[in-house]
């Protein structure tokens, strides 16, 4: 999202992370920017009950866990090493600092941030009433367009596994399994080597 260079002319350490390293626990003061340079990360919560709850995953090229940066807040989520993960690192004052010298950069991140809170609002709505299916492609849709930025009918090669399509839809794998092979039927995706396309 940000050009390397000028995250690091403002200050910006890379820092790199083994797979299911915490980079961030719930709860603890925001106090950097991250973006990732290689892997990914997820962002999520665990219930009572020891089940996990994952908020969002993000690529190579994006960030995470912006919003607490801006309104002195705590996390209210885990980021947790998916892969293995390189990331730059930049200090709060010095991202303040990098975002007042580069108004158009901070517009880009109000967008970005603004289609998560957008892609966050639909999937809290449908999460209790809408069916298997359709929160599916609700998710493959929002990662095509804008993650990814692909267009062409099943283009989009979805990374995730069946688990972490039910983490993020609020549904149980042998219903994803279900749906998304109900969706092959009717050409919504297009399913080979095990891997779904959108």
């Amino acid at each position: 999202m940000i050009d390397e260079s000028v995250l690091m002319e403002f200050g910006a350490r890379k820092s790199w992370y083994p797979k299911g390293e915490l980079i961030f626990g719930e709860g603890e003061l925001a106090k950097c920017y991250f973006q990732i340079i290689s892997g990914e990360v997820k962002m999520n919560n665990y219930n009572y009950d020891g089940k996990e709850f994952v908020q969002g995953i993000f690529y190579k090229g994006q960030s995470f866990g912006e919003p607490p940066l801006f309104g002195d807040l705590k996390y209210p989520a885990n980021a947790e090493a998916i892969t293995e993960v390189e990331l730059y690192k930049l200090a709060k004052p010095h991202f303040f600092q990098l975002l007042e010298a580069n108004p158009e950069i901070h517009l880009e991140l109000t967008k970005t941030l603004a289609s998560r809170l957008f892609y966050k609002a639909i999937i809290a709505s449908e999460l209790s009433t809408q069916e298997p299916e359709h929160r599916i492609l609700r998710l493959l849709d929002y990662l095509k367009k804008y993650v990814h930025q692909l267009k062409e009918p099943f283009s989009f090669k979805v990374d995730l596994t069946r688990q972490q399509i039910a983490d993020l839809t609020g549904l149980r794998v042998e219903t994803v399994i279900r749906a998304t092979k109900s969706l092959e039927k009717k050409n919504e995706v297009l399913i080979s080597k095990r891997k779904i396309y959108r």
